[in-house]
């Protein structure tokens, strides 16, 4: 008992510091949560690039811009209180576990939408379903490894190999990012993110000695990271500019010439 009690505080402790911001952090283009709002669909996918110490490791790990994912969910969890925001993200974090969080979260960070193309009405409502059963999971922060692991965000090892180190400390799948959870969901209606693709040579006929046959595996949601949405072939990434019937005619941009490495000012037309 008084082991389990002194990881605990330990890990809480840990958890904090992965969780501190790092300084030097400027987005590109940050959100707006009212344009990003328009554009979402329940089941879209949002990546985040996040600024933590942890997310430093993990976008070193996975070789990729985006450390953070979450779930839009919708209208699911209820109209909020009235002068409160409503929650339609849905995401683990690390020290909090599975939260409910609002799109206004993320307005001074990079984000991308993936959306899973032409997933069904029924699967989209047990996906949501898969998430919001899940609020309330909690990170077990005992488990110094998973943690520490983190704390060396650059860390000399083949790359082959880091994908594995995420996945790496207790038996049961980590909660420090929430792709893992998120896989979970859609695995669960079988819908694919990276499957693994085998080719079988088997006996054909005479005019074909060897035919592949591309067999679908499911990974194991446990070495999902936030980039493979945005790999995936059978997701499609959204942006809500375009979506929102843009016109690069109607932008106004800089009178001022841009010098060497200058970037030209950019904004949009009210007509």
């Amino acid at each position: 008992m008084f082991v389990d009690k002194a990881l605990d505080r330990f890990g809480s402790w840990l958890a904090r510091v992965l969780e501190k911001q790092s300084s030097g952090y400027q987005p590109y283009t940050a959100s707006d949560p009212g344009t990003l709002g328009k554009s979402l669909q329940p089941c879209d996918i949002i990546l985040v690039e996040g600024n933590e110490k942890i997310a430093v490791a993990i976008k070193y790990l996975t070789q990729s811009t985006w450390s953070h994912a979450a779930i839009y969910v919708g209208g699911a969890l209820g109209r909020p209180k009235q002068g409160d925001e409503p929650l339609t993200l849905i995401e683990s974090n690390l020290g909090e576990g599975c939260v409910a969080v609002p799109l206004s979260k993320y307005a001074t960070y990079n984000t991308r939408i993936c959306r899973p193309v032409n997933l069904s009405s029924a699967d989209r409502k047990k996906i949501v379903k898969f998430m919001v059963d899940a609020l309330g999971t909690k990170y077990d922060t005992r488990n110094i490894l998973d943690l520490a692991r983190y704390l060396f965000p650059t860390p000399p090892i083949p790359v082959r190999w880091r994908r594995r180190m995420i996945a790496l400390g207790s038996g049961s799948p980590t909660r420090a990012i929430c792709s893992s959870l998120i896989a979970q969901a859609f695995q669960s209606v079988r819908y694919p993110i990276l499957p693994s693709i085998e080719y079988i040579e088997r006996q054909a006929r005479e005019a074909s000695p060897y035919s592949r046959k591309e067999v679908l595996r499911i990974r194991h949601h446990s070495l999902f990271v936030p980039r493979d949405f945005d790999l995936s072939p059978y997701f499609k990434v959204v942006k809500p500019t375009i979506e929102g019937n843009f016109d690069y005619k109607k932008l106004n941009w800089s009178k001022e010439e841009p010098g060497e490495g200058a970037r030209p000012v950019v904004g949009i037309g009210s007509d």
